[in-house]
């Protein structure tokens, strides 16, 4: 990409993100403020264009400076993170984990539809993003030195890379390639802790693999190998030893654990030989995230990193982003619950601040609600909580009608199916 094609390109953004913006802002305004789930024909273009947009008031205030080299100026250094001294990377787990946030919907690719040619600004921010972040003369340079944490960062990059491959990881030059591989190797000096810091682990080697054809084998076999023997049934996987009642299989081991599976399966590694098991527990888990959201578009907040709020739903739009639609799911009935949880935490009162930028808590504003390793950049992972739109807009999740989730059902008097547990 040569200078003055990138400064025209800059040029012209603002124009057609503008544009975009107000189209989805006059459709979010005539979009009704109640739950949805109730019996019309509609399809999910409304909701689709809505979460294209929450989509994009998360990514804007990170991608777009990281764009000119001055995210690590704009991140808000709030008191509290100066108080716990762990605000240095939040610039870097801002940008990755909205990049692993938006990765299924990126690698959907361009098109000639208003959304294609929103997402195409969207690939080349994310793509300068990733230049920028790993080259070591830039301003916002990310990977210098590490400490154990760079486990957790470095995966939130490696993730993407491998969803969005043609769109991320292709186009880049053999000099920016090396930079990210030099990013993805910081990690190795130092050991995960047993449990869900496997899978970090793990998928930056598989995407090391898929991408370079080199990796450190007894990171992905240890993480396969612990959790096969970790399952405990019903679609569940403990973290280890210990029983923790959080949303980790959510938004770390299932999905790390189904993409890494089948990296293996697509180099002919014997682990690959695990998919079709674990898909089927998969499923089982995200009928089980459907089953948690309630007639009012809420679900139980319980266990670690509940701020990063619709996060917990991430495993139920990434099989159907990734995998496949579970058949035991209606996509339309699933659109509108999960639309609904995300409407609800998106517009609470004080969940962004007056720069746009988000505020610890589970629903709005909640400053105690955050754990210690907690700061404005972790808080993004939210957005792996948008996962669902890396299924394009003809898929059935966003053509079916709307119609009421499992527990709009079972709470309006309405004949459901009998409960079982899910065996193999």
């Amino acid at each position: 990409m040569t200078r003055s094609h990138f400064a025209n390109q800059t040029l012209l953004r603002p124009f057609i993100l503008n544009a975009f913006s107000c189209l989805l802002s006059g459709l979010i305004l005539l979009m009704p403020a109640t739950v949805y789930g109730d019996d019309s024909e509609d399809t999910g273009d409304e909701d689709r264009l809505y979460t294209v947009q929450v989509l994009r008031q998360l990514a804007d205030p990170v991608l777009i400076p990281l764009s000119k080299n001055e995210l690590g100026q704009s991140v808000p250094k709030r008191d509290w993170e100066i108080e716990q001294n762990n605000y240095q990377n939040s610039p870097l787990q801002a940008f990755v984990r909205v990049l692993s946030g938006i990765g299924p919907w990126l690698a959907l690719g361009t098109d000639k539809s208003e959304e294609g040619q929103l997402r195409a600004q969207y690939i080349e921010l994310a793509r300068i993003g990733i230049i920028h972040s790993t080259d070591p003369e830039a301003g916002d340079f990310m990977f210098g030195e590490a400490a154990r944490d760079r486990i957790v960062h470095a995966h939130n990059l490696a993730y993407p890379l491998v969803v969005a491959r043609e769109q991320l990881w292709e186009p880049l030059t053999d000099s920016q390639k090396e930079n990210v591989v030099n990013a993805l190797k910081t990690h190795r000096p130092f050991e995960p802790f047993p449990g869900t810091w496997l899978w970090f682990s793990a998928i930056i080697e598989a995407a090391l693999w898929e991408l370079t054809g080199e990796r450190e084998m007894e990171h992905i076999e240890r993480a396969v190998e612990s959790y096969m023997g970790w399952y405990i049934g019903d679609g569940y996987y403990t973290n280890g030893a210990t029983f923790n009642w959080d949303n980790y299989n959510s938004y770390v081991a299932q999905p790390l654990m189904l993409e890494v599976i089948r990296i293996c399966r697509d180099q002919g590694h014997p682990l690959g030989d695990h998919f079709e098991k674990v898909k089927a527990r998969a499923f089982r888990y995200a009928e089980v995230l459907e089953h948690m959201i309630s007639p009012e578009g809420t679900f139980p907040v319980i266990g670690r990193s509940s701020t990063y709020r619709f996060a917990t739903l991430q495993h139920l739009g990434y099989v159907g982003a990734r995998v496949d639609w579970p058949e035991e799911l209606d996509p339309g009935a699933t659109r509108a619950a999960m639309t609904a949880v995300i409407r609800r935490m998106i517009e609470a009162p004080g969940t962004f601040d007056n720069n746009g930028w988000i505020q610890p808590g589970y629903v709005g504003h909640q400053p105690s609600a955050r754990d210690r390793y907690i700061n404005t950049g972790a808080l993004y992972n939210c957005t792996l909580g948008l996962a669902h739109l890396g299924m394009p807009a003809d898929h059935p999740f966003w053509t079916a009608p709307r119609a009421k989730w499992f527990q709009q059902k079972v709470w309006s008097g309405e004949d459901v199916a009998s409960q079982g547990a899910y065996r193999e």
